[in-house]
């Protein structure tokens, strides 16, 4: 069983958020049924605050500014596995609660392949120092959108099927804003892709969600809504970072 170390986030009361949103510059944490649901297109942003979770022993900053992950550059042979377009919207909460769209954000994506293994990485199970397959990052554009070409992820032994992100408003300032988490499926859909080639030739033995003791400290707010996509998926994720003050 592979360390993703402890979960850093839990879920705050409404009195404790309205002391953090005066004092702390990093994402908050709300109970899921009171998080409003994304602004209708043309409308105000809505901010939609999630929990931090572990970074994990995998993140690598390569900074590798590239929209498809999937592939190990110099090459352009993509890691065999379902499609998935992944798209972040990020927003910014001030201290008054008003919530815009944050363009400029740094934001990080890393994952394992279908059978489990990460890149730039070294596990009792494999050593892929120097390769960069399924890492990468894109700025936020003007709307707040980050957008990713990647694949389904797989499965390794005492973790959910899961894929890190890290967002950055200045990676290469101290003070700059940065909030860690990851993205769990829907078991269902899992299985689904699962049973398919490559990933059947892993087996047995995934770790389920509630299973997972990352996933129970906030994972249910986590989980990606993934509609089936010509060639594959696509899911859309939400999240509000909170302006330093």
């Amino acid at each position: 069983m592979r360390d993703d170390d402890r979960t850093v986030g839990r879920v705050l009361s409404r009195r404790e958020l309205v002391g953090l949103l005066g004092l702390s510059g990093v994402a908050v944490l709300i109970d899921p049924l009171r998080a409003q649901a994304p602004a209708a297109s043309g409308s105000a942003p809505v901010c939609v605050v999630q929990p931090e979770q572990t970074e994990g022993p995998y993140f690598s900053d390569v900074m590798l500014n590239r929209v498809d992950v999937r592939s190990d550059p110099p090459s352009s042979a993509p890691k065999p596995g379902a499609r998935l377009d992944l798209t972040f919207n990020v927003t910014q909460m001030g201290a008054n609660g008003a919530c815009t769209a944050l363009a400029g954000a740094h934001v990080d994506i890393w994952q394992c392949d279908a059978v489990g293994v990460y890149s730039d990485a070294k596990d009792a199970l494999f050593n892929t120092i120097g390769q960069k397959f399924l890492r990468g990052y894109q700025l936020t554009d003007t709307n707040g959108a980050a957008r990713f070409t990647t694949i389904y992820p797989g499965w390794y032994p005492g973790r959910a099927v899961h894929i890190h992100f890290k967002i950055r408003t200045n990676p290469k300032a101290p003070a700059g804003q940065e909030f860690t988490s990851q993205l769990y499926f829907d078991e269902a859909l899992t299985d689904r892709v699962h049973a398919a080639p490559p990933y059947a030739s892993k087996g047995k033995g995934r770790t389920l969600n509630e299973q997972d003791g990352i996933f129970k400290k906030g994972g249910r707010q986590l989980v990606l809504a993934v509609s089936e996509k010509s060639g594959g998926y696509a899911g859309a994720f939400n999240v509000a970072l909170v302006k330093k003050t």
